[in-house]
Order: structure tokens, then C-alpha cells, then sequence
């Protein structure tokens, strides 16, 4: 292969990014200290995206060359090079980062423009050949270490996430207090939903809003799949649209899949409010092969052993 097999698999290359609307100038956004945390947030979010992981590939630094806003890019792994190359050429890198600045930024859309060089090597001219952009990635080694600027903003973004948390967690807990203005659980019994009942396995059961007992059994058995349960949910709770959930993911990824899984159900809960009810958290489950985790909600299996 390209690389020995005691050396690491290490390149670099450069993404050029150009906003399409005249009134939106990346390079001067990010020269301004107000939104360059933002647009760094995005840049982040988009990369992570297109890795699947937060640390798929680092930046090294970001420059301002009007028009453009040009990222270097290093690459620590063939696999992660490889997974962003693919993202870039089937344009979710593209669309990823225009809806993470559009979040970020509060406007009503960025579209942008990209270009992908490795030295003098244009790679969008070669995007088919992966193995022949790979090979210009890794001949490019990169020729700095990273900028203390993006030191300093990735723990920016650390403490942001972090602020996001404890403020998360304690509108959570204000919520379970008796004088709250908007409990995001109802009484054990509380039957709140249009629809009285619901039908699971051919039974009737009594629909009513979502427990603390059942958020927790949720986040400690869903495991891996609480981000299809999230995109079952989605189709019908504003809360979750994208890019929440991928968000979630990125934020509790240290956390683990319990905290993920209740950080989702939270922000149904909190959305949906009354509405936020077991017979939609079935039917998601349901639509997700997880019934099982169904059952164990129903209070069915306390009734019976599972086979």
C-alpha cells in the first residue's frame, strides 16, 4: 500500500468554500469575532458529518482569501480520508455544511461552492478515481501544526457544548418540579392524547403521556438504534428535525448511548409537550423492529418470561 506498515496513514489537503449569495461573505463573517465560533461550529459539524466521527479529520487552519474561505485539512486514517472523499463527491459534505451554518449563522440559507485541492492537484477533476485522490492526499504531508486559533476554538466549542448540557439538564430538572409552568411528564395515569386507546399485538392498551420511568427504560434499553427510533419520531415533531439528531450524536458522543438515547426522547418530550405520548413512542419502536423494548414499556414482560 501507500504508506509502510509501522508508518501511519497521514495527508493533507485543502477545501476552498464560496458562498453563492452576494450578501453572504464567509471570509469577513469569520474575520468577525462574533460569528467566527459559529461558522468554526459548522465547519466542525459538517467535517464530523462526513467522517462519522469528531475526530475523522482535524483542521489545521482556516484562512481568509477573499472569496474564499479555505480549511487545511489533515487526515490521520485512509478509512476517514476515504468516508469524507465519498461524502464530498455525492455532495453530503455540501448540503451538510449549508444546513450547519444556516443553523449556526440564523439565515435562511448559505448556499456555497466548494473545490478540493491536494498541492497543485485539483481533486474535483478526479473525484471518480478515489484511489487516485487518495494518493495525491497522502503525498501532501501537512506542513504545520495545528493553529493555536483552532486550538483555541475547539475549546470554545468544548465549553459551549458543555453550557448547552448543564442548561439542557437543568431546564430538564425545572420541568420535574411541582410549580413548573410546563411538566414535561404527566401523572402516571394521566390519559392526555386524542386517542384514548391503541392497538400493540393485537391488545388494547390505555394511550397516555410519556413517564420518567419510561424515558429512562428507553435510554437504558434502545442502545444503538436510538437515532432510527429519532428518525421515526421525526416525521412528525419539529424538535427532532434534522440536524438535531446527528447534533445529538455529536454532543453525548463521550457520554455513550444512554445519554444520547435520553437526550433525543428529552427533546420529544419537550417539544411535544401533552402530546409527547407512549402510543407515538410504540409506533417508532414498532417501525423499528424493537418490540421487545415495546413490551418492556407495556409493563408485558413482568407479566410473562420473555422466550
Amino acid at each position: 500500500r501507500m504508506a509502510g506498515s509501522s508508518a501511519p496513514w497521514i495527508g493533507s489537503a485543502y477545501l476552498f468554500l464560496q458562498s453563492t449569495c452576494k450578501t453572504v461573505a464567509l471570509p469577513s463573517l469569520y474575520e468577525s469575532s462574533q460569528q467566527k465560533p459559529r461558522i468554526f461550529k459548522a465547519l466542525k459539524l459538517a467535517l464530523a458529518d462526513s467522517t462519522g466521527s469528531l475526530n475523522g479529520v482535524d483542521m489545521l487552519k482556516v484562512h481568509c482569501s477573499h472569496p474564499h474561505l479555505i480549511i487545511q485539512l489533515k487526515f490521520c486514517k485512509q478509512e476517514n480520508c476515504r468516508r469524507f472523499l465519498q461524502s464530498y463527491r455525492e455532495g453530503a459534505l455540501q448540503e451538510s455544511l449549508q444546513n450547519h451554518l444556516q443553523l449556526s449563522l440564523a439565515m435562511s440559507k448559505v448556499p456555497l461552492e466548494m473545490e478540493l485541492k491536494a498541492g497543485s492537484e485539483h481533486l474535483d477533476n478526479m473525484l471518480k478515481d478515489e484511489d487516485r485522490c487518495l494518493e495525491c492526499i497522502y503525498k501532501e504531508k501537512p506542513d504545520r501544526l495545528r493553529d493555536e486559533e483552532i486550538t483555541e476554538l475547539e475549546e470554545c466549542l468544548k465549553s459551549l457544548v458543555l453550557q448547552q448540557n448543564i442548561t439542557n439538564n437543568m431546564a430538564a430538572k425545572d420541568c420535574m418540579s411541582p410549580n413548573s409552568l410546563c411538566p414535561p411528564y404527566a401523572s402516571q395515569g394521566s390519559s392526555l392524547s386524542p386517542d384514548v386507546t391503541f392497538t400493540f399485538q393485537e391488545q388494547q392498551f390505555a394511550n397516555r403521556t410519556l413517564t420518567l420511568e419510561d424515558h429512562q427504560k428507553f435510554a437504558k434499553l434502545v442502545s444503538k438504534k436510538w437515532k432510527q427510533v429519532g428518525r421515526s419520531l421525526q416525521k412528525n415533531c419539529r424538535g427532532l428535525r434534522d440536524p438535531v439528531i446527528d447534533n445529538l450524536a455529536l454532543e453525548y458522543d463521550r457520554e455513550g448511548l444512554y445519554e444520547q438515547a435520553y437526550q433525543l426522547l428529552l427533546r420529544f418530550i419537550q417539544s411535544e409537550g401533552k402530546k409527547a405520548t407512549i402510543a407515538r413512542l410504540i409506533a417508532a419502536l414498532e417501525e423499528n423492529g424493537l418490540t421487545s423494548l415495546s413490551e418492556e414499556l407495556l409493563g408485558l414482560h413482568s407479566n410473562e418470561d420473555s422466550s
